[in-house]
């Protein structure tokens, strides 16, 4: 489970409307008849109109500066053996879309009228999608890349020698971009993968947008909090403020499990990837104490993350850290994605 929790982007990409964002969410129903389309949803409600979230969200940011965002962004993308478990991919990430914004609530260290805040204090939309497509940042885009510059560098010596502006060899050089081709490490379907291309599986995934205002709104919820809980005096009144991200994402997993009875793997957790990266010799150190067929499923899930598998397993714990040091430093970049609020 992965979940990232961005704030609206002002300027450039988007303006301080959520139509942009909005839209955007709307590019899987381009073609789809209307029983084929994934509408949006709420707390209570069912095939929301997108012109209905725009109306909605713009209209609930009062008194906030142009500077600050209207809204939030939060994607959450279940693992392939999370959506292995759902029984229907729409309805079930619905329901677990449902339950997981009351834990979302739960992370503030707020109050409205002198009670913690509620599900029915937010305003916020959700849409499930069903594709995704490879990004530059992806590792098999990355990794392909010294192809593809090749290919590129190619294509473009073939077209100077078309046009007259050098001598060269196009069949050789065909021949030489077709054998490039088929070495790129990442290919489906017998072809290289590139930016843009559908990726294979069960690609289901949520976005939610939720207001930054409560729903009344009068009060500022803001998930990009730099403090976990904590006071401050505001008009001569002691107010409580804060959004416990930890706290959020674990719940996030529990709630998971508890709603489809997931068998969470060590590997899998927050918890852990979050010691992968900020304290690896523990997180080797857990995973070796794993029974062998949890360990064996875990450096299987480490595998397909991205995390770097050692050969070997080293001897000493002074051996891991450094081996895990080392492929640290060489760039390898883990799915940590869920600790991080920024964009």
């Amino acid at each position: 489970m992965y979940i990232t929790i961005t704030p609206q982007i002002l300027g450039g990409t988007y303006s301080q409307s959520s139509a942009d964002f909005v839209g955007y969410l709307e590019k899987e129903n381009q073609g789809l008849e209307q029983e084929e389309m994934e509408n949006f949803f709420n707390q209570y409600g069912d095939e929301i109109s997108a012109e209905e979230v725009v109306k909605d969200i713009d209209g609930n940011g009062a008194k906030l500066k142009k500077t600050e965002p209207k809204f939030y962004s939060i994607t959450v993308s279940p693992s392939k053996y999370e959506l292995n478990r759902l029984q229907n991919s729409s309805e079930d990430l619905k329901k677990y879309t449902r339950e997981l914004m009351k834990d979302y609530v739960a992370s503030f260290n707020r109050e409205i009228n002198g009670r913690s805040i509620n599900i029915d204090d937010i305003k916020y939309y959700a849409k499930i999608e069903h594709q995704r497509t490879f990004k530059g940042t992806d590792i098999q885009i990355r990794e392909n890349q010294p192809y593809a510059t090749k290919i590129l560098q190619l294509k473009s010596e073939i077209r100077n020698v078309q046009e007259g502006r050098k001598e060269g060899n196009i069949k050789e050089m065909q021949k030489t971009i077709t054998k490039l081709e088929k070495e790129a490490p990442h290919q489906h379907d017998g072809k290289r993968i590139v930016q843009g291309k559908p990726k294979a599986g069960n690609q289901s995934h949520i976005h939610i947008i939720v207001s930054r205002k409560d729903a009344s709104n009068t009060f500022s919820l803001s998930p990009g909090s730099k403090h976990k809980a904590s006071e401050v005096e505001m008009h001569g009144k002691n107010v409580k403020r804060g959004f416990d991200r930890d706290k959020f994402f674990e719940s996030a997993e529990k709630t998971f499990d508890k709603t489809f009875v997931y068998q969470r793997n060590f590997a899998e957790t927050y918890k852990a990837r979050k010691d992968f990266i900020k304290n690896p010799k523990v997180y080797f150190a857990s995973l070796m104490k794993l029974p062998t067929n949890e360990k064996a499923l875990a450096f299987k899930i480490m595998g397909k993350s991205g995390i770097p598998i050692m050969p070997s397993i080293p001897i000493t714990q002074a051996q891991l850290a450094m081996k895990i040091f080392k492929g640290l430093r060489r760039g390898v970049e883990v799915a940590i994605k869920s600790s991080s609020i920024g964009i």
